[in-house]
């Protein structure tokens, strides 16, 4: 069964078919006459149509609303939480910023310590290569001294052994025999007598 304002609604939208209808016996219509009811058909019409979709309208705009409201509220919570994350991130940026600083400064510090024990190792290094070196040197020369010494006795010898023998005549050398014999004998007399 159709409710009184369902069976009202019903008939404002039929009723500008039914006025609609005539007989073609009808005299023609005059164009303002014609104009006028084409004018209170549709004031019938849409005004039925609003006054049955009035209350469904207002139910679907007051919903509409509602939920143009929670997505506001929902964007203004999610603008607040991005905000609190932006600041949250400023805070570590700046944070960051500090921490990079300082590891920075600690990897020069580190760098510098670094830097100054490679330094004293190779000059520790220098030190024992240049004593190594002083020692071989030292060694070297002390080798060459005495092969210098032994050339230089080596061409005493020769010079000496030259310079004998061209003093050296047959008669100087046969007078030497005589006085060498000569000193045996009385070398030998002097130890047979005691």
């Amino acid at each position: 069964m159709l409710k009184p304002k369902q069976k009202a609604g019903l008939l404002l939208v039929l009723l500008p078919f039914l006025l609609g209808f005539s007989s073609g016996e009808e005299p023609p219509v005059s164009p303002l006459a014609d104009l006028l009811g084409k004018t209170v058909n549709f004031v019938i019409l849409f005004g039925g149509l609003g006054f049955l979709l009035a209350k469904p309208l207002r139910k679907f705009l007051a919903e509409i609303g509602l939920s143009v409201a929670k997505t506001i509220q929902e964007i203004e919570k999610a603008k607040i939480n991005a905000e609190g994350r932006l600041e949250s991130l400023k805070e570590r940026m700046q944070g960051l910023e500090q921490e990079v600083r300082r590891i920075k400064n600690e990897g020069e510090a580190a760098g510098g310590r670094e830097k100054e024990r490679i330094l004293a190792l190779a000059r520790q290094e220098s030190e024992k290569i240049k004593s190594f070196a002083a020692q071989e040197i030292d060694a070297l020369a002390l080798s060459a001294q005495a092969e210098l010494k032994k050339h230089a006795a080596g061409l005493a010898v020769s010079l000496a052994r030259a310079n004998i023998e061209r003093r050296l005549t047959p008669e100087l050398h046969s007078r030497l025999i005589d006085e060498s014999i000569h000193s045996l004998e009385t070398l030998y007399e002097k130890s047979h007598s005691r």
